[in-house]
């Protein structure tokens, strides 16, 4: 049995056009890059090219993952592509925590013989019964959790509520004409017919003159399901060149599935992007290393900014953010509200790739978003608050959201 990743083909599945196979997932790298024709394995940080190899190994690997559940909407093609590696990457992060079973070891995207003595193991296990198909993919928007009904009606609430009464900050986009991925109020998306993030800002009004850390909330609800992981919404001096730190606006916005530092071929790798034009941003006038009134007075950058990405801060211990949406990898809170640590195969940097180490929870949101998108839906919505509003919600106060940050960063001590 061969080790199956990234680029292997069964034989006679290879594209006749590599190009054309490729465009659709390289949309938003450099043209330079897209020339490659190759996959980007960004996990082991190379290039791999399209190998055919012997049978149809991979078909059945896909055959598997369709059926429980990893791989609802991938094709049954043969191709060893970025859904395939991403399904491959959910079953090992799946077995790993949900079933409790660490032999599976690092969830790195390929199955070799380890990941494919689990998959006859959970074949043999559950091929007849229910528990076949996991639980994020048998999950359904129609008979959501609890939890995931409580966050999509306080988007709907808050937004019933800014339709009503003018906000400071909101009233900015109102009054914004030119086209961006900032929606109007009117405009929001509350509905469960997409894929909604939710990014809790905190203690943006403080300063951090050289290294902001990651201490922000995010909440991904997906499938009917609930997710929660940390990292950053705003800039850390560290990182950047300009002195007007940039703050995306609070609000909603349009983002899709896209690639980060798209023009380094050694270091690019998937993230949410701008979906179009950009999102609107405040910048930090005063040099105060905070988004604060006196920021908001002076309103908003005359054109909309296409760079705010939402990626992996690393482990958590730095703040990769220059202005984007950055999600720490030492940890995150799972569908079953377990805290899951990450720790032990997270890389802390770029360079710690590739040996063993993964970008850890961050990985997971990135292949749950791939994955269990709906059919040709390739956005989703991210929602920005803060805390000291949080959607209106009374139970969401700034102690509970901090004591929820809390618990998940305690997994990087």
């Amino acid at each position: 049995m061969a080790t199956l990743k990234l680029g292997k083909v069964d034989k006679g599945k290879l594209p006749k056009d590599l190009k054309a196979f490729l465009a659709p997932y390289h949309l938003s790298m450099s043209a330079k890059l897209q020339k490659k024709n190759r996959f980007r394995d960004e996990g082991a940080g190379i290039w791999r090219s399209f190998l055919e190899v012997e049978g149809t190994e991979v078909q059945e690997l896909q055959h598997f993952l369709k059926s429980a559940g990893f791989l609802p909407n991938g094709k049954i093609d043969g191709i060893y592509g970025y859904g395939t590696m991403a399904a491959v990457r959910l079953f090992q992060e799946y077995v790993r925590t949900v079933e409790g079973k660490e032999t599976i070891g690092v969830p790195d995207g390929v199955a070799g013989k380890n990941t494919k003595k689990h998959i006859k193991e959970w074949t043999n296990e559950k091929l007849s019964t229910p528990d076949f198909v996991n639980d994020w993919g048998n999950a359904s928007v129609d008979t959501p959790t609890a939890s995931y009904s409580h966050w999509l009606s306080l988007l709907q609430k808050g937004q019933a509520h800014y339709l009503e009464k003018k906000h400071s900050i909101l009233d900015h986009i109102e009054q914004f004409n030119t086209p961006t991925d900032t929606k109007k109020i009117a405009n929001w998306n509350t509905s469960n017919n997409t894929i909604h993030l939710i990014g809790i800002r905190r203690n943006h009004d403080q300063s951090y003159m050289t290294k902001r850390p990651n201490d922000d909330l995010f909440i991904l609800l997906l499938n009917g399901l609930t997710f929660y992981f940390w990292g950053s919404t705003d800039p850390n001096p560290g990182m950047t060149k300009r002195k007007d730190l940039p703050f995306l606006i609070e609000g909603q916005h349009d983002y899709s599935f896209g690639w980060h530092k798209v023009t380094d071929e050694n270091i690019v790798y998937r993230a949410l992007r701008p979906s179009s034009t950009g999102v609107l941003v405040f910048r930090d006038k005063d040099g105060n290393k905070a988004l604060t009134e006196a920021d908001l007075v002076t309103g908003l950058d005359a054109v909309p900014n296409n760079t705010i990405n939402i990626h992996w801060s690393g482990i958590g211990l730095t703040n990769f953010s220059a202005g984007c949406q950055v999600i720490a990898g030492a940890s995150y809170i799972n569908h079953k509200e377990a805290i899951i640590d990450c720790r032990a195969i997270a890389a802390t940097s770029y360079g710690e790739l590739g040996s063993q180490k993964t970008r850890g929870a961050y990985n997971l949101i990135a292949d749950l978003i791939l994955t269990y998108a709906p059919v040709g839906v390739r956005n989703l919505t991210y929602t920005l608050t803060r805390d000291d509003t949080a959607f209106l919600s009374d139970e969401l106060t700034v102690d509970l959201i901090g004591e929820v940050v809390g618990r998940l960063k305690e997994s990087t001590v």
